[in-house]
């Protein structure tokens, strides 16, 4: 039988995740390519032979995914597999056209067919979109365990964006964790949180090995999602954020849908900030497609250090990456903070940005008066530190998840902004971690 051949698109999570658990040492199919999108400068690489395993001595290419059409017929490929996340379902049947159109079948994995069993119970916390309110809610139910006398631990989406046989299996436990692995900001951003609370977290490229390691130290492992990817691991308790300020989306957007239809809790979050409509639409929803799940609504209380410090000030705002970039939001924490704590301005750091900064505005209109934290490589931090302190402001408002002060000089007064989960009525995350508390 002549292997079929395989393509799969990804963006250096999901992709590998696939591969290692539905395509490695399967004599019926040859992976030829990964292509890769959505993070910049992650195409070029080689899926390392010490991952990809005895059929594949030499590794695997990455390739730009903008060749796409030119690959399939260059290297005569059978099969291609979409395994990236946060696009509209109108995005994914257009990239399934365009592979059709160039000679291959397309294919979608069921997260049933990719999941890890870990030998100790795994609470997953997904979300429909980026920037739903995923890590508050994590923060909560890791709190709520470690109050109950559970070791908790965490293995997070991944976020692989360097050297990936290094990265195979990666464990954090402190700052010097994250130094010691050049990680980015939009991985500290992730990593850190745990951290603070004097928890371990795991990420890397092979999460079965990931997951065996983790469950050593572990009474309950927590699954946290990224973007709106599907868990890696089987789970005894699936949770989903939902955010009614952009209601609808959780039936539009890939694999997010999948997240809201399998969830057994769904946690409306932002609930106070949305219109009666949105909140009307998103809660038909939840009635047509998914009305066993328990429904707790809950909003993200926005914290400062000094709120008299923002009171009357020019402030530059300076918000999280991806919420912004892929996940289409217009704003965030700051933006919020600064309105809440009566800013006299929000300087529109547009005229000042420079190198990948200005070119986000570019590709992402949606920004507006801010600035988005990227920092996947060296050069978009000095971008970034050099965006900021060409911006005139009076105070730096930090909405991004950890203080950027840690890896880039700010020659301006600063302040963090924090957000946390406060829950509405009932249920809530105690009466739905009952089970988990015994």
């Amino acid at each position: 039988m002549t292997a079929k051949r395989v393509l799969i698109m990804g963006a250096a999570g999901r992709d590998f995740h696939n591969f290692n658990t539905f395509f490695k040492d399967n004599p019926e199919y040859e992976v030829v390519a990964f292509t890769a999108t959505q993070i910049p400068n992650i195409h070029g690489r080689i899926y390392p032979s010490v991952l990809a395993g005895k059929m594949y001595p030499d590794g695997i290419e990455i390739l730009p995914e903008e060749d796409l059409s030119k690959i399939i017929k260059e290297k005569d490929v059978d099969l291609v597999v979409f395994s990236y996340s946060d696009v509209e379902h109108k995005y994914v049947m257009e990239k399934g056209s365009q592979v059709l159109a160039a000679g291959a079948n397309y294919m979608l994995l069921s997260p049933t067919k990719t999941q890890i069993k870990a030998k100790v119970p795994v609470i997953s916390v997904c979300a429909v979109r980026t920037g739903c309110g995923k890590s508050q809610t994590s923060r909560k139910i890791v709190s709520l365990l470690i109050e109950s006398g559970k070791k908790v631990v965490a293995i997070r989406h991944p976020m692989p964006y360097g050297d990936l046989a290094k990265q195979a299996v990666q464990r954090f436990a402190s700052y010097q964790d994250l130094d010691d692995h050049n990680c980015t900001i939009e991985e500290r951003e992730e990593y850190e949180p745990y951290i603070d609370k004097g928890l371990v977290v795991y990420a890397g490229v092979d999460y079965e090995a990931i997951t065996r390691q983790a469950e050593k130290e572990a009474d309950i492992i927590i699954w946290d999602g990224g973007n709106n990817d599907m868990p890696f691991l089987k789970s005894d308790l699936e949770i989903t954020v939902l955010d009614p300020l952009r209601a609808g989306h959780e039936r539009s957007y890939f694999p997010g849908e999948t997240n809201f239809l399998t969830a057994d809790v769904l946690v409306i979050n932002k609930y106070q900030q949305a219109s009666a409509e949105q909140l009307n639409t998103l809660l038909d929803n939840i009635k047509k497609f998914n009305p066993d799940a328990k429904v707790i609504k809950g909003d993200s209380k926005i914290l400062v250090d000094d709120p008299k410090k923002v009171k009357g000030k020019k402030v530059l705002v300076v918000e999280d990456g991806p919420t912004l970039t892929h996940g289409g939001m217009s704003f965030g924490a700051g933006m919020v903070a600064a309105d809440e704590f009566d800013a006299q301005e929000i300087v529109d750091p547009r005229p000042y940005a420079v190198g990948s900064i200005k070119d986000a505005y570019t590709k992402y209109p949606n920004l507006g008066k801010l600035i988005p934290a990227l920092g996947y490589y060296d050069d978009q931090l000095v971008d970034l530190e050099k965006s900021i302190a060409a911006t005139p402001c009076d105070l730096v408002l930090i909405g991004s998840p950890i203080d950027i002060r840690r890896v880039i000089n700010l020659d301006k007064p600063a302040m963090r902004v924090y957000y946390e989960l406060e829950e509405m009525g009932e249920p809530t995350l105690k009466s739905v971690l009952k089970d988990f508390v015994k």
